[in-house]
């Protein structure tokens, strides 16, 4: 049998504004988690001592990272009440002018107080818009694609996410072989600012992308669809309660890996910023590549295996991670990235798109599918560092605990996978769905 193309003009402008949309909000979204391991604890949290000013900057990244399920509500209802396009653009534009606000944000030791409270303002902004920009980005692709694709073009939007996390680790680690006076001067600070020209760009490219089939052919009823976000949570709560538990799995893998660690193993175990950020960089490439395979053999496998791979690769690779992290070398710093980002994030990540897409029907798909995917990354990623850096405070620096709780979230999410039924042949255009 025939597999269906991908490769119509609308098709590959389509896929393209998912990529890259994605790839601008999370370059901004990572940006800060970047920021936040390096810069934000000696510019915005003087005068506490090394342990407590870290934690401080971890909470402000959780802070975002809570305000992103929010963000999903609020954008999710009006992409299910007047289209996937508008509410994307906002959020687009949203992002952009938080960022660029942070780059200009004068440090505590210029105006006290006002500094930390607006940068925890501007973070929740960047929450608000990242929740809302991952479901419309995976939906305007996934009900645009033929069925046998929609695994695959969903994931774009996904790839966008460790695609902008390769942009803002190098553009951090280009300005962070400045004198470390200067960098945490003003160096810092050009990466924010460049997110306004690239939000410029993909603003132009979104524009030109029409609104997805499968929302159109429900636009009569939209007043039979006053609020979505309740019906999701009465008649679908198994489906956001299964979905997110096995979402977190691939988000603690994130935020233990690309925000902690790097924190970890620059300020504690000593070793060199610059090629710690470029080894970062080289995972999140990695990610793209295992999230490329992992969604194309979600289309012929189903979503369930594919996942279930990382899953279990994730529960049995725990332990063995964190101790790569405790001998303090490079080159093991690196296998352990490389293995978490590479396989265990990127093979529950890749088919996760059109795995939460076909929990729900059309008229909600958009607030479900949201809600289910930051739902895991606020529990997932938002509070594992503060979480961790709290861990090793208590724990005197040994790394096993943290590695236990890892390897339990895995667990877990095998557990609530055992009850979600394969969506891969699912009619997405059927007004009910099972659940």
């Amino acid at each position: 049998m025939k597999v269906p193309s991908l490769n119509s003009p609308q098709m590959r402008r389509i896929l393209a504004s998912s990529f890259i949309g994605s790839a601008i909000e999370f370059y901004d979204f990572i940006l800060y988690a970047t920021a936040a391991s390096l810069v934000f604890n000696k510019v915005f949290f003087v005068g506490l001592t090394p342990g407590v000013a870290i934690f401080a900057s971890f909470a402000t990244l959780a802070v975002g990272y809570l305000a992103r399920p929010l963000g999903g509500i609020i954008f999710g209802h009006f992409g299910d009440k007047i289209g996937r396009k508008g509410v994307l653009i906002t959020s687009m534009a949203m992002m952009g002018g938080a960022s660029t606000l942070i780059g200009l944000l004068p440090p505590t030791a210029q105006i006290g107080m006002l500094a930390p409270i607006a940068l925890i303002t501007l973070r929740v902004v960047q929450g608000l818009a990242v929740g809302g920009e991952w479901g419309g980005a995976m939906l305007m692709a996934l009900e645009h694609a033929p069925k046998e694709r929609r695994g695959f073009a969903a994931s774009f939007a996904n790839m966008g996410g460790p695609a902008g996390a390769v942009m803002a680790t190098l553009a951090v680690s280009a300005v962070s072989i400045m004198p470390n006076e200067q960098f945490l001067a003003w160096g810092w600070r050009i990466p924010f600012l460049i997110s306004i020209a690239l939000v410029g760009i993909g603003l132009v490219i979104r524009l030109k992308v029409t609104e997805s089939p499968l929302f159109l052919a429900l636009e009569d009823k939209a007043e039979e669809r006053k609020t979505p976000f309740m019906e999701v949570i009465t008649k679908y709560p198994k489906s956001v309660i299964r979905g997110t538990l096995v979402g977190m799995s691939s988000y603690t893998v994130q935020g233990l890996m690309t925000v902690w660690a790097i924190s970890y193993v620059v300020e504690e175990v000593g070793l060199d910023r610059t090629a710690v950020l470029n080894i970062k960089a080289i995972g999140a490439a990695l990610t793209v590549v295992g999230i490329w395979v992992s969604s194309r053999y979600s289309d012929k496998l189903g979503r369930r295996p594919v996942m279930m791979v990382g899953i279990l690769a994730g529960a049995v690779a725990a332990l063995p991670i964190m101790w790569m992290l405790e001998l303090g070398q490079l080159w093991l710093f690196a296998i352990a990235l490389f293995v978490a980002n590479g396989i265990i994030q990127a093979f529950i990540f890749g088919p996760f798109g059109a795995f939460t897409a076909e929990l729900f029907p059309t008229r909600i798909r958009y607030t479900g599918a949201s809600l289910v995917y930051q739902l895991s990354s606020t529990v997932g990623a938002g509070f594992t560092p503060m979480i961790v850096a709290g861990l090793v405070l208590l724990g005197g620096g040994s790394l096993w605990i943290a590695g236990g709780v890892w390897a339990a979230a895995f667990i877990v999410a095998a557990l609530a996978m055992r009850g979600i039924k394969e969506g891969r042949d699912a009619d997405l255009g059927a007004e009910e769905m099972s659940h």
